[in-house]
């Protein structure tokens, strides 16, 4: 343009933006937005009712008493604190490594047909419903040797199996193949850059998608009613019925009695804080960079 010729420093017009652009990005702005308030909405309102009602149940003997014969009030349920606490300690120690295992396999060595089987079974085993993992595993577990924490937790474990292995995947593709190449590069086998460079690469992600398990699994309770059936009375031994939040809010839900109603109230309050206290701290170890880098 002759103008912007003899002065460098001149721009040339910005021409208008048009009132349907203008319209069309505010209606879209405002459609994200109201799409995540709907999503938030209900999440909100559930938690805020949970607390609303369980909260002013929890006091000391809730939280330090077994439950209490029908009909006389008081009791808690520490037994069945103790007893989640135990099943799913179990489910962790046996599903996250074959989980992560699977994924490793999945990522680092899958792309064949044993692979492709493995991921269509992860992907079927993930939308299997809980009470049929319940039955499968009472049929194997409980039949001729009777329920059992152990039983509960390999029940839960299953179902955390395949949501680890797929998430562990995906994180593991995500890391640069030039990490992989540079410790080639310096003679690293690769057994070893696969557990010191892209796992401890990923391992933000690997254990999002551990949690993620962990949280699903926490409030079952059909796959507990076929293993573990529950307990009234301590019992931290493997080979023991025992008692679990889930199944202890399940029976004072469905009781005629008002005590045990607001007992049930309060077990779900603390079975949700249990859950988000336990990915909190594990979201936070991993930003501090205690498992490894976030």
């Amino acid at each position: 343009m002759p103008e912007l010729a003899g002065n460098p420093s001149a721009q040339p017009p910005v021409s208008q933006i048009s009132w349907r652009r203008r319209f069309t990005d505010h209606f879209m702005t405002g459609v994200a937005v109201l799409t995540v308030v709907l999503v938030l909405a209900p999440l909100v309102a559930i938690f805020g009712y949970l607390v609303y009602r369980g909260l002013g149940s929890i006091n000391w003997a809730f939280l330090t008493q077994t439950p209490k014969p029908v009909g006389e009030p008081g009791g808690g349920m520490a037994n069945a604190i103790a007893g989640s606490v135990l099943i799913l300690g179990i489910a962790s120690l046996i599903g996250v490594p074959f989980g992560v295992g699977a994924g490793i396999y999945l990522a680092e060595f899958g792309r064949n047909r044993f692979g492709s089987a493995v991921r269509f079974t992860a992907d079927v085993l993930n939308g299997v419903p809980s009470i049929v993992i319940g039955i499968v595993a009472w049929a194997i577990l409980v039949r001729g040797r009777g329920f059992s924490a152990l039983a509960g937790g390999v029940a839960l474990a299953i179902m955390m199996v395949p949501t680890i292995c797929r998430t562990t995947e995906e994180m593991l593709l995500l890391v640069p193949r030039a990490l992989r190449e540079a410790a080639y590069g310096l003679g690293v086998p690769r057994w070893r850059t696969t557990l010191s460079v892209t796992l401890r690469t990923a391992t933000s992600g690997v254990i999002t998608g551990v949690m993620l398990a962990f949280a699903r699994v926490a409030g079952e309770t059909a796959p507990l009613l076929f293993t573990a059936l529950g307990n009234t009375f301590w019992n931290l031994r493997y080979d023991q019925p025992t008692a679990a939040l889930p199944l202890q809010i399940y029976v004072y839900a469905n009781s005629p009695y008002d005590d045990w109603h607001r007992q049930a109230w309060a077990g779900s309050f603390v079975l949700i804080l249990l859950i988000v206290s336990s990915v909190a701290a594990v979201r936070y170890a991993v930003r501090r960079g205690t498992f490894g880098t976030a």
